[in-house]
């Protein structure tokens, strides 16, 4: 069974998840995209139409916030392409909602499950998230709590990974590759 698992960083309206869908396009397998957003307000449902309406009609979509491992274990197959949009908005969804801060058991064990999955996946999967640690030091524990935990996260799935990508300005920056 082999795996090939890239992670594409950047910040946000970085270009990262058209980078992603432009890999998944390449790759000629069937698509699907999970989505780990919830929509709360207009501005960001307008911001998941705007996905959505760049996206391949033929692509798959799931729309998962909280059991990602469940549903990559569920959906990886040799011949499929998985893009998850994004891992920063899945983190938000179980350290956030009621500010729960990351030491919350229930949030270690989906991390520790998901990396452990991870690098068992067959077929090819995509992962975005935000790249969150290069501005200042944000303001309120919860906050920083975020930014640290995101840092782990990334740096746990970049450990994992085949390829990762940090995309600025639309411009993909490849950070490691199988051939490096």
């Amino acid at each position: 069974m082999t795996t090939n698992i890239s992670l594409i960083l950047g910040g946000a309206r970085s270009g990262k998840s058209a980078y992603a869908e432009k890999l998944a396009k390449e790759s000629n397998l069937a698509v699907t995209y999970v989505a780990t957003a919830q929509v709360y307000d207009d501005e960001f449902k307008s911001r998941v139409q705007h996905h959505k309406d760049r996206r391949p009609s033929h692509w798959m979509l799931i729309e998962e916030p909280h059991k990602l491992s469940q549903t990559l274990a569920h959906l990886a197959a040799p011949n499929q392409c998985l893009i998850v949009d994004c891992l920063t908005l899945w983190l938000a969804q179980w350290i956030c909602p009621d500010c729960h801060p990351p030491q919350d058991s229930s949030w270690k064990s989906e991390r520790e499950d998901f990396l452990s999955l991870l690098p068992t996946l067959p077929g090819t999967i995509i992962l975005v998230s935000n790249e969150v640690g290069m501005g200042i030091v944000p303001l309120g524990e919860i906050n920083r709590q975020f930014q640290d935990e995101q840092g782990r996260l990334n740096q746990a799935v970049a450990a994992n990974a085949d390829q990762v990508t940090f995309v600025a300005a639309g411009l993909p920056l490849t950070l490691k590759s199988r051939a490096i």
